[in-house]
């Protein structure tokens, strides 16, 4: 069912309405809590029993407890059924995503003289474990796999796994299957939402406990993260999924609103805007919209038409250029396009985005398969502060420092002082003469 796309006039707009605009579906996730808490406890006590109960209950899937893990036979029958185009445009995908994080890679150590006779550096090191959560509940994404799996293998992750929603059926997506041996992972667990997220904190029969857990999910999986954020790392924050597409006035605004259905398509809780000081781009747009409409499926049109005609969607008109490129940092997209001509004249004002595509042949969809850099991406607007997934998530550094005994004693001196002024008595000796007649012996 189509609705009335949003208008936004932001000159017309107070400071509360405008604020209302920035607000994401789980800046509040208070009426999850209780319901997680008790999944949580659930996988804690009772293992895959509750997973298979769940994988019941939640996906309508008929999942036994001695089925929660991806046999040999699954991963044949992937390979044997999917389609061969799907296999291509995969490997297509996988290749450019492998390429761009192998160029990610950092060096194994580096090491500088930093004064005379101090060397300081860092060693990096992948991290021991790792789980990366490929979601389904409106669709199958093999592509989260690819874009999870391979920078942790690319990192060197020895113990990696993927856990996903089963289907109706109670199998796992043979794309996914198919992308995880693409990654070289080989542990792929039917194992979704909040009790995914418990299954790799607190480990279970089937499923082990690893360090990390990496990938974007529904609400209930940002509720689990937060919830066992003190036994594992959640890392970045992935949520709905959220755009804003910036056009000046040298486009079509049927472009604009071609791009806008993207990541409006995801679901009722993705956020989508166009937004551009063009009164001409804007009014483009949202007669395009209608039919753009007309060739998308029910249920995608039911959810794009649910985002942009509800209270975190739709075109926002700005005065100028400039109140257009604030509200984009201020709202902190997870995916930022930018339509113009000349894209790059635009770039270094943005400071806040997961990713920005630039120019009109960027469209999402080619950053979310198969141009390289990483598709999770912060959502909620963390990518004040946060990053897009990279080989850095699934690596650690240790700072590394060696001081010889020419650059020791300056260096000695003032660490001794500041020790003394911190009351640290342990601190002050150990730089003071008594080191030194030690040395000399």
């Amino acid at each position: 069912m189509t609705r009335t796309v949003n208008f936004h006039d932001l000159a017309k707009l107070s400071p509360q309405q405008r604020d209302r605009l920035l607000h994401r579906t789980e800046a509040d996730l208070s009426a999850y809590e209780d319901k997680v808490k008790a999944i949580i406890a659930a996988v804690r006590s009772e293992g895959d029993e509750a997973l298979a109960r769940f994988a019941r209950d939640f996906d309508k899937a008929p999942v036994a407890a001695s089925g929660i893990a991806a046999t040999e036979a699954d991963f044949a029958w992937a390979e044997k059924t999917l389609d061969p185009k799907v296999r291509e445009a995969m490997d297509f995908a996988a290749e450019s995503i492998r390429r761009f994080h192998q160029d990610q890679m950092p060096e194994d150590m580096w090491m500088n003289e930093v004064r005379p006779g101090v060397y300081a550096g860092d060693r990096a090191r992948a991290i021991p474990s790792a789980a990366c959560y490929v979601p389904r509940g409106k669709g199958a994404f093999p592509s989260v796999a690819l874009m999870t799996s391979i920078p942790a293998k690319v990192a060197g992750v020895k113990e990696l796994v993927i856990i996903t929603p089963p289907g109706p059926d109670g199998q796992i997506d043979d794309a996914t299957l198919v992308a995880a041996r693409m990654a070289g992972v080989d542990k792929v667990f039917k194992a979704g939402g909040a009790q995914g997220i418990a299954a790799v904190a607190y480990g279970t029969q089937s499923v082990p406990r690893v360090a990390k857990v990496i990938g974007p999910g529904s609400p209930w999986v940002a509720e689990a993260k937060r919830q066992v954020s003190h036994v594992i790392d959640t890392g970045t924050p992935a949520g709905p999924s959220e755009v804003i597409v910036l056009a000046d006035d040298t486009v079509d605004g049927r472009l604009a609103a071609l791009d806008l259905l993207v990541e409006s398509e995801h679901g009722p809780d993705s956020s989508a805007y166009l937004v551009t000081w063009s009164r001409r781009v804007a009014e483009e747009a949202l007669a395009a919209i209608p039919g753009y409409l007309e060739k998308m499926s029910p249920l995608r049109v039911d959810f794009s038409s649910a985002v942009l005609s509800g209270p975190i969607g739709g075109i926002v008109l700005a005065p100028d250029e400039d109140e257009a490129i604030r509200f984009c940092n201020d709202y902190a997209p997870e995916h930022l396009e930018v339509l113009s001509k000349e894209p790059f004249q635009y770039l270094g004002r943005l400071e806040h985005a997961g990713e920005i595509l630039l120019g009109e042949h960027s469209p999402t969809t080619l950053g979310n398969y198969v141009v390289g850099p990483n598709h999770v991406l912060p959502t909620s607007g963390w990518a004040r502060t946060a990053s897009p997934v990279s080989v850095f998530d699934f690596m650690k550094r240790t700072s590394i420092a060696y001081v010889t005994s020419r650059g020791y004693p300056e260096l000695a001196r003032h660490a001794r002082t500041l020790a003394n002024y911190e009351g640290f008595d342990g601190h002050a000796n150990a730089v003071s003469p008594l080191r030194d007649e030690i040395l000399k012996r």
